[in-house]
This record gives C-alpha cells, structure tokens and sequence, in this order.
C-alpha cells in the first residue's frame, strides 16, 4: 500500500496554551512574569499573554526555537469569595448529578442506558423533594404548628408573639400559621430556581463555534477512503456541553416538585380537619386541592422520566409551555392551598405534630429502592462490557447515589433536630420528660442515631488501611535508596519519601472505602425506617423496658447523633469557606469538587454550576481559531483538572485542527480517577481513540501524586504516551549544586523537572511537518466516525 500523501508543511509560530489544575492559578504565576495583558475574555476566564508577545504572530522569526507562552486561567469559574461556600449546602445534589456519569461503559444496551439515566434523575427528584420537605418540618410544623401552638414554647420566643394560640390574634389559628410559615419553603424553591437559571447564563451558555462540527465523517485531507476508524466518546458530540434543553425542563420540573411538597404540608392539616368536623370550609374544596396535587405529581414525574439529554446535535429549542406553566401553575395551587389553609375554622387548635413523619418514611424507602435497582441495572451494563479497570465492577454510580442519600438525610436530619433542640428549651424534643413540642419525626431522630454506629463500623477498615499503608511505606524504604544511591543515607529522608508515596497511593483505595460506607449506610438506614415504623418512637423511649445497658446505648447514640449532625454541618460550612478563600486548603480538597463541577448538570438542576460548559468552549473556540489563522502548531499543555479540560476540548475541535494540535498532560487524573470511575467517558476505548486523533501525545507523572497517575495506553495505540514516574525529589540530599534540601513536589510543579522541557520541544518537533496521523505502523491514515454506541442518547 503506498504511503498517505503529506500534509504541507506549518507556516506559522507554535503556540503553548497553558490550563492549570486544581486550586488555580495566576497569570503571572503560569507565565512567570509579574507583567501579564489579557489577551481576551472576561474576569471570569480569560487568555492572557506576556506583554512581549502580544503581537508574536506578526513575528515568528522571534519563536524560532521557542513556543509563544498563553495561559488559560479559569479557577473564578470555581473559587472566588466566601460566600460561594453556600453551595457546599446544594452538595447532595452535585454528588447525584455525579451518579449520572458514572455508568458503566456498554455497547447497544440503549434500553439499559436509558433507565439508568431515568433511576439517577428520580433519585435526583427525592432529594429536591426532601430538601423541601426538611425546611417545611422546621417552619411549619416545629415553629408553626407545634411551637406557637404551645403557651410555655410561644411565650419564650418573642418573636413568635402574634402566632401564638394564646394570644387570640388573628394568626393564633393554626391554618393560618401554616399558611403564613409556607413562605419559607417556597422562598427556598424560588432562590433555587433563580440560582439555577442564573448560573446557567452565567457559565454553562456558551455555544460551540458556528461552522465546527465534531461529528463530521470525513477522512483528514489526502487520507484516502479507506481509512481507519477512530472512535470519537460522548464528549465530542456537539450538543454535549450544550445541555440547555433538559436543564430547563429539569429546573421546571424540579421547581413544581418544590412547590407540591409545600403544597402537601399546607393542605393535609387543613383537609383532615375538614373531614373530621363538620365546619364551615365545604370538605370537596380539599378534595379538589388534593386531586390537583396528584395530577401535578404525576406531571412532575413524566418529564423527568421522559427526556434525557441530546448530546448527537446541539439542541438550542426550549420547551417554553412547559418551562413557563409548570412551575406556574403548581404555585398558583399552592397560593389556593394556603388560602384554603387560612380559612376560618373557629375551635381549631394544633396538637401534636404534623403527620410529615409519612412523607420522610415514603421518601426514604423510595431513595433506597430506587438505589438498589440502580445497581441492578449498573451490574447487568457492566457484566455485558466488562472493564478490569472500572471501579466496584460497575457500582460506582449507585454508591454515590446512595451517599447522596445520606449526605441529604443527615443535612435535613441536622437542621431539624438542632431547631428542634433549640425550640425546646431544656427539654428533649420526643422524649416526653419536660419536652414542650414533639419534636421532629421519629425517623429523622433514628436517623440521626445510626451516625455513632456507622463511625465506629468504619474504625476497623480505616485501621486496617492505616496498617496497610505502613507497611507499603516499609516495603518502599530498600527500594528509595536503590534508586538514589546516596552516598551517606539518611533513614529520616527514605521514610519521608516511601511514607508520602505510600500515602499517594491511598487515592486508589476510595473505591472501597466508599462501596464499605454506602453498604453499611443502606443497611443502617433500612434499620433505622424499620426501627422507626415498629416503635413509632425515638430511639431513647423505643429501648425502654429493655436492658439498662441497651437503654443507655440507645440515649446516647440519639443525642450523640443530634450533635454530631450540627457539629459536622457547622464544620462542613467553615471548612468549605476556607477552601474558597485559602489556595492551600483548596488544593487539598478541590480535586473532589472540580470533579463534581466537571460534568453538566444532568440529574439535579439545582447542582453546582458545571465551569465545563464555559472552559471546553473556550479552549475549542481558542484553538480552532488560532491554528485556522496562522496555519501553525499548537501545544495544549494541561495540569491536573486542565488535562481533564484539555483533553475534552480536543474532543471538539474539527480532525484537520487536531492534526496540527499535541496535547502536553502532567499530574493528570483522566485514567487514575476519571477513566475508573467514569469508564463511559474516559474508558479504555475513548483514550486510545484520543491518541489517535492527536498529533502527539505525552503524559507525565510522579509516585508521589496523589491525583495524576498513568494513562496506561499500550503499543498498540501507537507512539507510548506515558513518561514515568518522574523522580520526585530531584535531588536525595545536599549536593554542590543543590545545598538546601529539595523538596517533594508530589502534585505541583512539574514544570520544575527537566523533563517537562525536554518532552515539550520533542512534542514540537513531532509537529514539523504535519502528517496526517498514522494508525500504528501501517501506513493507513485515521479516519473519524461518530461513535456508534447509544450511550446516552435518552
């Protein structure tokens, strides 16, 4: 066969688009100059370049042997100030969103596919639904009903005077104190729906070029018709960070759940009056709210079930009826349901507590049903395309989705029994010694019992990993000092060294620390509905009679549990706050949350913004247009979660863009993390299919970080990609050259390393002249088809 006809050789510069990783980056930082200009974009994320080289292309003469440095800064997408710490409070809904991507990989299982995404989306719905459901507990039922229904309770807060029953007052009747405390829930669900709509405008609205159509099956110039395939994952698709459509209907649907639940609450107190005396208010007007509320339930559950994303095109339609009525009409039958609420009952009094206990237990045993078949279908995808690799054989995602669960019970759980607690004085809420209310539902104190024994199940398997990490480090000790050879070894720095890369290695151990933590939690939670649906008490009255041990036990697990919550809730907020505003702290943790943000807003739409939806855009636009107008060669060099977006952004460019583009990854996660855990994305078969599309490829990594790892492509992908582990620290101890001790660098700085030079000039001169690329040693040019698997097309 006759070799593929070349390409004409480059005419113009060489560009390196620098992308940092996690925790940001300045300008000046990635160019190393103080004297930064940018070159375009906004104060959100932008280009910027050294002020020399604002006009390098109209002088390549001066790159002739050096790239033209550019750097992509976008960590404003992610962090900023304080007060964006609130969105740790939406962090079950960013976790479940994360459920979504998280399937395993699976060939013409599009039926399979598509329930999977229905269950991920229904679980989604439940913990809007609880969210609300918590916030009507505390203002409706606790401060409402039960507080200002009781003299001694109303009489200590002052603020609640004109709600008192003692008082006679206008608002002294009870459907009117609920009608009134319904504004809190439904200003929650407003302030969701405009956070919702605002970010999206803000972050996720930028189209993909007009003219640029990824999807596009012809062959590379002069590659002949019989080329090669190269399959081309989900992420390429046009319409893949393009997700306005189902974030709209999601939001809309999301948005009437909200304002049904609050809807619920209002109306069963008042209806069931109405039922049980006779009275002025005719009984069908809460038959009728009632049937209208079942008919919104039921809408709300066919749009979410019915439509997933539509990632093959780019779907710019809005589903305005829909969109614009739903939302609209079920609060216009929430104002009919706090009107009907407020209606003259004279002899109505508020005793006990409102029946939300049915709600929390429906909603509970909903969640835990809908992640058991979750995982029913995730195995069956997995034991259809088996991937080694793939975490927990295929039940990442339903363990996720059941950690969102939990993290959404606990959330709900804390706030309720802290206002609970603080309502009452120095009573217990629900444990009828001095107690002035009620309390909170008996299922959400079980809940909050089971926490003690959840962490102290989790003490040996955090002990154990403990153990095996020691050991791992021990192990390592002989080999560190093969390595280095010193001269005069120092003990202190060998175990510095084996013990930061035994404790790198950690990272691949999460899959199982979480499958132990979603299985105990599922098994504790099924305990805690049943404990609360036999008993119908707290946990402290249900082991009355029983042994005094067992009684204490049980006391002190429930009120251990109730501070727990607070206590982690409070922890939880601070710290998130501090990793907002400190870049230290946000290196530490914000792996996790630049992967949550990564995805779109596919399950929840009221999740953290996804910054992707802004970043591979403009990476995509950047690169198009530079390499377009010059005709010259392009780096794209990422770090960390920049070799995630670098990576996602090449997925999108055209294939005669890509011939010209060689992609520069260091301290990457995108097999470590993202190829095991979303294997439908970032697989086996979507990274030897990123290989080949590229000019050139190189991936560096370290033993001791904790983030980036390998790609693990073989030969057979062609040129090896990975170069590693880089020797981390450079230096073992004091040299002439190198008199202070250097230190272990594990995630940052790989520029620091010779290497990173040295690959970077090797990747340009692969890129004189540009050839289109070979598949393997056979001289037959690649050429790009759609991927032919229905993955997510629901």
């Amino acid at each position: 066969m006759p070799p593929a006809p070349q390409a004409p050789q480059s005419e113009g510069p060489a560009l390196e688009l620098l992308v940092h990783g996690v925790g940001g980056a300045t300008p000046q930082e990635m160019l190393v100059d103080p004297r930064t200009v940018r070159v375009t974009g906004d104060a959100t994320a932008a280009l910027y370049r050294r002020p020399g080289d604002i006009d390098a292309e109209a002088h390549p003469e001066r790159y002739r042997d050096r790239p033209i440095p550019e750097a992509y800064c976008w960590s404003n997408l992610t962090s900023g100030n304080g007060s964006r710490a609130l969105w740790l409070l939406l962090l079950p809904f960013m976790v479940i969103n994360l459920a979504h991507w998280m399937r395993p990989a699976a060939t013409r299982r599009p039926r399979a596919i598509r329930l999977y995404g229905v269950l991920v989306r229904l679980v989604a719905l439940s913990l809007t639904i609880l969210l609300t459901a918590a916030v009507c507990e505390v203002a409706l039922d606790l401060t409402a009903w039960q507080c200002a229904g009781v003299a001694e309770c109303s009489d200590q807060r002052s603020w609640l005077g004109f709600l008192s029953a003692a008082q006679g007052g206008w608002w002294s009747q009870p459907g009117r104190r609920l009608a009134l405390a319904a504004l809190a829930p439904t200003a929650l669900v407003v302030l969701l729906w405009y956070l919702s709509n605002r970010t999206w405008s803000a972050y996720e609205s930028q189209r993909p070029l007009t003219g640029t159509d990824p999807d596009d099956d012809a062959p590379p110039p002069g590659s002949g018709s019989d080329a090669a395939p190269v399959v081309r994952p989900a992420l390429g698709r046009p319409g893949f960070w393009y997700g306005r459509r189902l974030v709209a209907r999601l939001r809309a649907a999301h948005t009437a759940a909200g304002f049904l639940t609050v809807t619920a609450f209002v109306t069963g107190a008042a209806t069931r009056r109405d039922r049980s005396v006779a009275g002025p208010v005719p009984e069908v007007f809460g038959l009728l709210i009632g049937a209208a509320l079942v008919a919104g339930a039921l809408v709300v559950l066919a749009v979410v079930c019915r439509r997933g994303r539509s990632e093959r095109r780019l779907d710019n339609r809005i589903d305005r009826a829909l969109v614009t009525y739903l939302p609209a009409t079920t609060l216009v039958l929430l104002v009919l349901a706090a009107l009907h609420a407020a209606w003259s009952r004279p002899g109505w009094v508020s005793a006990g507590a409102l029946p939300g206990d049915v709600m929390f237990r429906v909603v509970t045993l909903a969640q835990g049903a809908l992640v058991v078949l979750l995982a029913v279908v995730a195995l069956d995808l997995y034991r259809r395309s088996p991937e080694p690799r793939t975490v927990m054989r295929g039940l990442g995602g339903p363990a996720v989705a059941m950690l969102a669960c939990a993290l959404g019970g606990v959330m709900t759980g804390g706030v309720a029994q802290r206002v609970a607690d603080w309502l009452d004085g120095p009573g217990s809420p629900g444990m009828g010694r001095s107690a002035l209310i009620e309390g909170p539902p008996v299922l959400l104190s079980w809940q909050a019992s089971v926490i003690p024994v959840l962490l102290v199940l989790l003490v040996i398997p955090v002990l154990v990993l403990g153990l095996r990490t020691y050991r791992a480090a021990r192990r390592l000790e002989p080999l560190i000092d093969a390595e280095y050879a010193p001269e005069r070894p120092d003990p202190a720095r060998t175990r510095q060294i084996a013990r930061i890369r035994a404790t790198a290695a950690l990272t691949d151990s999460a899959s199982g620390m979480l499958g132990l933590l979603s299985g105990a939690t599922l098994l504790l939670g099924a305990g805690a509905v049943g404990g609360a649906w036999a008993s119908g008490q707290v946990p402290g009255l249900a082991m009355d009679g029983s042994s005094p041990f067992v009684e204490s036990v049980a006391e002190a697990a429930q009120s251990t549990g109730s501070w727990l919550i607070g206590f982690g809730f409070l922890v939880f907020v601070a710290c998130g706050r501090r990793a907002y505003r400190d870049a230290a702290a946000r290196r530490t943790i914000g792996i996790l949350w630049d992967v949550g943000t990564f995805w779109p807003r596919a399950a929840h739409p009221f999740a953290p913004p996804c910054y992707a939806e802004r970043a591979v855009p403009d990476l995509a636009s950047r690169m198009s247009g530079w390499t377009a107008r010059t005709r010259g060669r392009l780096v794209i060099s990422g770090h960390s979660q920049g070799s995630v977006l670098a990576a996602s952004a090449v997925w999108q460019l055209p294939a005669e863009t890509r011939g010209r583009v060689a992609l520069l990854t260091y301290g990457s996660p995108i097999e470590r993390l993202y190829g095991r855990w979303f294997p439908a994305y970032f697989g086996p078969v979507q990274l030897h299919g990123l290989h080949r599309s590229v000019h050139c490829w190189r991936n560096l990594w370290r033993a001791t970080d904790p983030i980036g790892g390998e790609v693990r492509l073989g030969e057979e992908s062609g040129p090896e990609v990975d170069r590693g582990p880089l020797k981390d620290p450079l230096v073992y101890g004091r040299t002439p050259e190198h008199p202070l001790p250097e230190p272990v660098l594990g995630h940052s700085d790989y520029q620091a390393d010779p290497v990173f030079a040295e690959e970077r000039a090797a990747l340009l001169e692969r890129l004189v002249p540009v050839l289109p690329h070979q598949a393997g040693q056979s001289g037959r040019a690649v050429r790009e088809v759609p991927e032919g698997l229905p993955e997510t097309a629901e």
